[in-house]
């Protein structure tokens, strides 16, 4: 099959999660990849449909996810490389990241949902105006947004072969062209 249009994943997204939280988690994840992909010189759309659907399973089944989801996929004949960056982007699934779209999917899924926590703590709430050092600083503190993952963001960054710093700093940039639909837009 050839690769679904956004509008098919959106509604994909939508059928399977009902938990508004995971849908701007998808939005937020959807942004960093295409920014990836537009750096990277790879297909933006590609890479925008496997953030956006990365988790679309989660809120049905969370016990399964993300493996019910690339099961659900493969049965509508999502192209493979899709379904495996999906599969790939947990590590308790044991499926190695190859290509350059797994590796970015597993290093900014984790990552975004720290940059959504940090953000709604800061006076303002606004994701664009968030810096890199509150972010480093909040990924110290094991009490602050418990359920992320430090160690996926360390190791995201390092299989990606970025800096720490500017791997956290691309992705909240990217995050802020979507700040209206992930409700960090600020409230000045």
């Amino acid at each position: 099959m050839s690769l679904p249009s956004r509008e098919e994943a959106w509604h994909l997204l939508n059928e399977y999660t009902e938990n508004p939280n995971l849908v701007k988690h998808a939005i937020a994840v959807e942004a960093s990849m295409r920014a990836y992909a537009e750096k990277f010189g790879e297909d933006t759309e590609k890479w925008g449909i496997v953030g956006l659907l990365h988790d679309f399973d989660y809120d049905r089944f969370p016990e399964e996810h993300p493996m019910k989801g690339a099961e659900i996929l493969e049965s509508m004949n999502y192209p493979e490389e899709v379904v495996y960056a999906i599969r790939s982007h947990a590590n308790f699934t044991n499926v190695p990241r190859r290509s350059a779209l797994d590796k970015t999917l597993f290093a900014v899924d984790e990552l975004s949902g720290l940059i959504v926590a940090a953000t709604l703590v800061r006076p303002g709430k606004k994701v664009a105006e968030l810096p890199v050092k509150s972010v480093k600083k909040k990924m110290k503190d094991k009490a602050f947004a418990r359920s992320v993952n430090r160690e996926d963001i360390r190791q995201g960054a390092d299989e990606l072969g970025v800096d720490l710093g500017q791997h956290i700093e691309f992705v909240i940039s990217a995050m802020a062209g979507v700040a209206d639909k992930l409700g960090l837009e600020g409230s000045d």
